[in-house]
């Protein structure tokens, strides 16, 4: 997992599907 990346990702993915990258 990353942190900065992953962080923004995580929050537009979960803006949008709620649960997708929070697991990756």
């Amino acid at each position: 997992r990353m942190s900065t990346r992953a962080g923004r990702a995580v929050l537009k993915s979960r803006r949008a599907k709620g649960r997708y990258r929070l697991s990756a």
